[in-house]
């Protein structure tokens, strides 16, 4: 399968970092805009929309799936790594997870396997500050742990579930209550929560309270509170601002916990590059577009489903069309 993250929330219940997707109308359906809004995002296909899975674009490639194997184009949509993998992440610290067959590891930008770990992978993450979380042993009593970009376990298997250093931490988990460790693995911010996402921007998301009845509100690098919890769902800031749930509408937040964009969207993915993918309508027949910071509609909705733009590469996979009639291709801003 194809890891496709949904903000780096971590919840007990998957126990691993979650991702999204919708359905729309069929592809003859779509007619591409020429214009351009005015926040100077053009709606018209940059990269046909040829692919049966398509993700964000990261150090100069993205991950598609053609049938039912994975490989990597380059800005041009033309083909770079031949798809032959089973799965395909996106590239972080100049390698990718992937596995194809048996092999299970990270490859280069040439699509060659560089590190092999010799454990017994089951799951594995992207490398984030010369670390990445990897599951060892089967799914049920498998445990998290991290190695070095030699894959060198650094940080032994212990974690329920795990997610990505950022800011020289990363979230763990054990029995269901998530903390933070440090790159010695040491417990920094006790395991104490129903939910944590990674830091962003200085802080992170936490749950107090249990999945189901908990609130969600935001801690500082230090594990203290300083945006009380009160969101049925809270993701990590990008651009200032952070995209949180109350009921079953979406809206956004400052760093004081404002609501400084009514919760009316049906769907909010984060902030990347001043823009956020919103969708108005349900999941079966609702329509991707973009806001601005001030919540504008600067692209309407028009997509069955739309990512995050990549700030280096200027470029959004959408999908067009339903079943056995969705692609996807991308737009540029």
């Amino acid at each position: 399968m194809l890891f496709r993250f949904r903000s780096t929330i971590v919840f007990f219940a998957a126990l691993m970092l979650a991702g999204c997707g919708q359905e729309a109308p069929p592809q003859d359906s779509f007619a591409p805009s020429v214009g351009t809004t005015k926040a100077n995002v053009s709606t018209r296909l940059v990269i046909e929309a040829k692919f049966d899975e398509a993700t964000q674009f990261s150090e100069g490639l993205a991950a598609v799936r053609i049938g039912g194997k994975y490989g990597y184009i380059d800005k041009s949509g033309q083909t770079v790594i031949a798809p032959q993998f089973d799965f395909a992440n996106p590239f972080s610290d100049g390698v990718a997870a992937a596995g194809a067959g048996n092999k299970i590891g990270y490859i280069d930008k040439q699509g060659n396997f560089v590190i092999e770990p010799k454990l017994d992978i089951v799951d594995l993450f992207s490398f984030s500050e010369g670390l990445a979380a990897v599951r060892i042993g089967e799914f049920v009593e498998g445990k998290w742990g991290f190695i070095d970009k030699r894959g060198t376990l650094v940080i032994q298997p212990q974690f329920d579930t795990a997610g990505s250093f950022r800011n020289g931490m990363a979230v763990v988990a054990n029995d269901r209550k998530f903390g933070y460790i440090d790159k010695q693995g040491k417990v920094v911010i006790p395991l104490q929560f129903g939910s944590a996402s990674s830091f962003s921007e200085g802080l992170a998301s936490v749950r107090v309270g249990d999945y189901i009845s908990g609130k969600d509100g935001y801690i500082d690098a230090q594990g203290k509170i300083v945006i009380p919890p009160q969101f049925d769902g809270a993701f990590p800031f990008n651009d200032g601002l952070a995209d949180v749930r109350v009921g079953d509408k979406y809206g956004f937040i400052d760093k004081q916990g404002k609501l400084v964009i009514p919760a009316e969207f049906d769907f909010a993915d984060s902030f990347s590059g001043g823009l956020a993918a919103v969708r108005v309508g349900d999941e079966e027949t609702g329509k991707y577009g973009y806001i601005d910071t001030q919540g504008k509609m600067v692209v309407e909705p028009q997509f069955a489903f739309a990512d995050l733009f990549s700030i280096a590469d200027g470029m959004a996979a959408v999908r067009i069309g339903t079943g056995t009639n969705a692609k996807y291709g991308y737009i540029a801003r």
